[in-house]
Parts: C-alpha cells; structure tokens; sequence
C-alpha cells in the first residue's frame, strides 16, 4: 500500500508559541518530544538541487528517507508527499550506502535538526500536530495525515478543520521545506556525518 503525507506547515512567531500549545491541548492529546537531527546529501549543481535524500539517527539505527512531491494533489494550505524509507542497522550500513551515493556524486549537502513536541488529534488519532523549534529557522506548526489516496481530500479537509480551530491565520501558512528555508537563509554550518 502506498500511503501518503498529507500536510500543512505554520511559521510561528516566537511570541505566539505558548498561546498556539495551550490551544493545541485543548484538541489534542500530548504523545511525545524529542530531538531529531537530519543529514542531507545532494547532487549538487548550482542553485537548489531537485533529488536529496536524508539520513535520521535513531536509538538503535539509521532512517534513511527521501520524499516525492505529488503536486496534482497540492492546494494553497495543504500539500501531499509520498515517503520512502527504509532503515539501516548500523554505522557500517550506513558507510556502505554513503560510499554508493558518493559515487553517483552525491555530497552531504545540508544537516537540520529540530526540537519537536507531537500531539494525536482527539477527534482522529492518525492526524498528528507537531510544535518544532528548528534551528537556525525558528518555530513552526506541523499538521500531517497519513492518508491512502482515495483518503487525500479528507484528510485535506481535517487538516483545514484544525488550522480553523487552532485560529491560524492564512499568512502564517508556510509550506516551503526546511532545506530550501535554510539553503535561502544561507546558512553554511560546518558538520560532520551523523555519529
């Protein structure tokens, strides 16, 4: 089965993010926080590049995802990605495949890392509402519906249901990617792979 992601993202303003959280508790349910640090690896030409992948460490492993754009289903507020990943059980699994992409040009490009905060939806457990602190960036809102594709407009629509009551203004309504925020940003960090 193929699932998708179906989500909006919210820049929020630093001074608005106490506000925004005690109105998330009042629709959703706490589940967990935490710390999730991002390395991206590209084919760098000029400009922004068009393929990348990400590499996560986890506990006990390595997420390796890359995400496709499904832009026929994309509105003004809500856009739709399918993700492919897989896992990776060690450091040396993860050289491996490092070694293959650097063959096929690939270079670590960008690393992200974000404090996040995740809620559950009380009205549908599979609708998630993330507050995430990223770095270099600031605060944002994430709200995401794993979906099929027959489940694309309704989970669109719930995703608009919560962004009415959370009272969000449209103007604050900012899918752009991480990447492409910190590639605009200019922010030329120095690191190393993941650990």
């Amino acid at each position: 089965m193929v699932w998708l992601e179906v989500e909006t993202k919210v820049a929020i303003p630093k001074d608005e993010v106490t506000n925004l959280r005690d109105k998330i508790k009042k629709i959703a349910k706490f589940k967990k926080e935490g710390k999730k640090s991002d390395d991206y690896f590209a084919i760098q030409k000029k400009g922004y590049p068009k393929k990348a992948f990400r590499i996560r460490k986890m506990k006990d492993t390595y997420e390796v995802t890359f995400k496709k754009w499904v832009k026929n289903y994309w509105t003004k507020q809500v856009v739709v990605k399918q993700e492919f990943e897989f896992k990776l059980k060690g450091k040396e699994e993860v050289n491996n495949l490092l070694a293959l992409f650097k063959d096929l040009n690939f270079t670590e490009w960008v690393k992200k890392t974000k404090y996040n905060e995740t809620y559950n939806y009380k009205k549908d457990k599979r609708l998630n509402i993330e507050i995430n602190n990223v770095k270099h960036l600031g605060y944002f809102m994430e709200i995401e519906y794993l979906a099929t594709k027959s489940e694309i407009k309704t989970a669109r629509n719930k995703i608009i249901k919560v962004l009415k009551e959370l009272e969000i203004p449209n103007n604050w309504i900012d899918n752009t990617g991480y990447t492409k925020m910190l590639w605009y940003k200019g922010t030329k960090d120095k690191h190393k792979f993941i650990d």
